[in-house]
């Protein structure tokens, strides 16, 4: 608790200079936000290498490195703004974290993703997208967390269209219309 407490001051304070979240969401930082990236910690197998993509202020990214930093693990935060990537480098530090922080975009992190055992995003691109960036490099044991919103179910026919998957689709305790998807054996169509 003291971590989140301290990286919640941090955010806090870097988000007078970097809009590392919607402005409008503050005053429930810790229920909208927090408290999501612990349920997605919950739900999320305790072991293997996770990477975030599109970390921005570091959610659910710096939530998922608290947790597994308890227990000896780490977590890769794939950020390509140098701003925010500059603010997660100060919490990991800050906070004593084990994670590394990639300023890079996505695309150009392929070696990592290669490497990943669980894959999580928030808020980056739609199902479709996020399945074109990280499907060509992912192994076929890899699984995708990504939190969705109300639009999900538009986003699920659009993958479908393009990509073979499995999915389990996890109610979110903490947010109303809004659910986890748990993405797995992802392989694309073809042309």
């Amino acid at each position: 608790m003291a971590r989140l407490d301290a990286y919640a001051a941090l955010l806090l304070k870097w988000q007078n200079s970097i809009n590392l979240v919607a402005p409008s969401t503050l005053p429930s930082l810790w229920t909208r936000h927090l408290e999501e990236g612990l349920f997605l910690g919950s739900l999320m197998p305790k072991y293997g290498r996770v990477v975030d993509i599109g970390s921005g202020g570091g959610l659910p990214g710096l939530v998922l490195a608290i947790l597994r930093t308890e227990r000896g693990l780490g977590v890769d935060l794939v950020e390509s703004n140098g701003k925010k990537a500059a603010f997660l480098r100060t919490v990991v530090r800050e906070l004593g974290l084990n994670a590394a922080v990639h300023a890079s975009r996505v695309e150009d992190c392929g070696a990592i993703l290669e490497e990943a055992d669980l894959v999580t995003a928030r808020a980056l691109a739609s199902l479709d997208r996020l399945m074109a960036m990280v499907g060509p490099h992912v192994k076929p044991t890899s699984v995708c967390w990504f939190p969705k919103g109300r639009d999900v179910e538009a986003e699920i026919a659009e993958a479908s269209a393009h990509w073979r998957f499995t999915m389990v689709k996890h109610s979110s305790k903490v947010t109303p219309d809004s659910v986890v998807l748990e993405i797995a054996r992802l392989e694309g169509l073809g042309a």
